[in-house]
C-alpha cells in the first residue's frame, strides 16, 4: 500500500528504502523492544550449541522468553527454524536463565518462567506467500513481522496474521521436534478461554469483545494463559473469564478514571491477573454501555 506525504493539498509518494536487517534494524529494534513489542531486552547474538540467537528478550507479562530473528534470505523454512529455536530453549533452560541473570543482573529462577508461553518472532522486509501460508495454524508459537523503512525517517513493524486458522499443526505433522515442543508450548485462543464458560458468560464476553475491538484503530487481541489482553502500544484492558462474571482490569489508575457510578476499584496493591491496576466487574449486559465508557478512557490513555 503506497504512503503519501501531504503538502499544501498535494500528495507526494514516500518511498520505501532498502534496509540492513542484521545491522541497522537489529540495533534499532533491540533499543526499542518495549515500545514495539512490549518485551524487555536480554541480550544480542546469544550463541548456544550450533545456534546463534539474534535477539533474546523476556516478556514480563507472560513470564516467558522471546527469540527474535532477522531474515534477509526469503528461502528459509518458518516451521523448521522456529521449532528448532524453541526446542533449543526447552532443552537448555538453565543456559537461558543464566544468560538472563548475567545480562540483566537479575535473579530469575526456572520456576519463575512460564516456558509454555515461549515464542519466536521472525522479522524481514517481506515474506513469500509460502511462508505466510506456513503460519496458518491456530496453535503456532511463531510470529512473522514485516519491517519497512521509508525515506521520511519512518519505520513500520507490521505483524502478518493467519486467516481463520482452525487446524492444529499437531494434527498434520509427525515431526518429532514439533511434537516435543508442542507438548510444552501452548498457544492460547479465545476458544480455549470460552471452552468451559457457561452460556451466560459467553453472551457477556462476545459483545464486550466486539465493542472493545471497535474502539479504534491499532487494537490487537492477545489471549494469554489466564486472561485475554487488548492492547495498542501497550495493554489497556484484560478480561478474566469466570463462571459467574467477567473480571476486567484496565490500565488506568482509579484516580484518573472518570467513574461517576463508582463501580471500579483500585487493585494496584491487590493480587490479580493482568497488568491493569483498576478492576471492573461485568455481570449483566445492561451494564455494558457504561463499562465501555471506562474502557474507552483506558484505550485513549494507551495511545498517548
Amino acid at each position: 500500500m503506497p504512503i503519501f506525504n501531504i503538502n499544501s493539498s498535494k500528495l507526494s509518494l514516500i518511498k520505501e528504502k532498502g534496509i540492513d536487517l542484521e545491522r541497522d534494524i537489529q540495533q534499532l529494534t533491540e533499543k526499542n523492544l518495549e515500545t514495539v513489542f512490549g518485551v524487555n531486552f536480554v541480550g544480542t547474538e546469544f550463541a548456544l550449541q550450533k545456534f546463534r540467537i539474534d535477539t533474546l528478550a523476556f516478556d514480563r507479562e507472560a513470564n516467558a522468553f522471546i527469540i527474535i530473528e532477522y531474515k534477509k534470505d526469503r528461502s528459509f523454512s518458518i516451521i523448521d527454524q522456529g521449532y528448532a529455536y524453541l526446542a533449543l530453549m526447552l532443552n537448555n533452560k538453565a543456559d537461558f536463565i543464566l544468560e538472563y541473570n548475567e545480562k540483566t543482573n537479575g535473579n530469575l529462577k526456572r520456576d519463575n518462567v512460564d516456558w509454555s508461553q515461549s515464542r519466536v518472532l521472525f522479522l524481514a522486509q517481506s515474506f513469500t506467500a509460502y511462508q505466510q501460508n506456513a503460519i496458518n495454524f491456530r496453535d503456532l508459537p511463531i510470529e512473522l513481522w514485516e519491517v519497512k523503512v521509508f525515506d521520511n525517517s519512518t519505520i513500520l513493524y507490521n505483524q502478518l496474521l493467519s486467516q481463520e486458522a482452525k487446524e492444529s499443526i499437531k494434527t498434520i505433522t509427525k515431526n518429532k521436534t514439533i511434537e516435543s515442543v508442542s507438548r510444552e508450548v501452548k498457544v492460547y485462543t479465545i476458544e480455549d478461554h470460552l471452552a468451559a464458560a457457561p452460556e451466560k458468560i459467553k453472551k457477556l464476553f462476545v459483545p464486550l469483545r466486539d465493542k472493545i475491538l471497535a474502539l479504534g484503530e491499532g487494537i490487537s487481541e492477545r489471549p494469554q494463559k489466564l486472561y485475554v489482553a487488548f492492547r495498542t502500544q501497550k495493554n489497556f484492558a484484560e478480561i478474566e473469564i469466570q463462571k459467574e462474571k467477567l473480571k476486567i482490569h484496565i490500565d488506568i489508575s482509579k484516580s484518573k478514571l472518570n467513574d461517576p457510578k463508582n463501580i471500579s476499584r483500585n487493585v494496584e496493591n491487590i493480587g490479580h491477573y493482568g497488568t491493569g491496576v483498576t478492576e471492573i466487574v461485568l455481570e449483566n449486559l445492561e451494564d455494558l454501555p457504561y463499562i465501555m465508557t471506562l474502557l474507552e478512557q483506558s484505550y485513549k490513555t494507551s495511545r498517548k
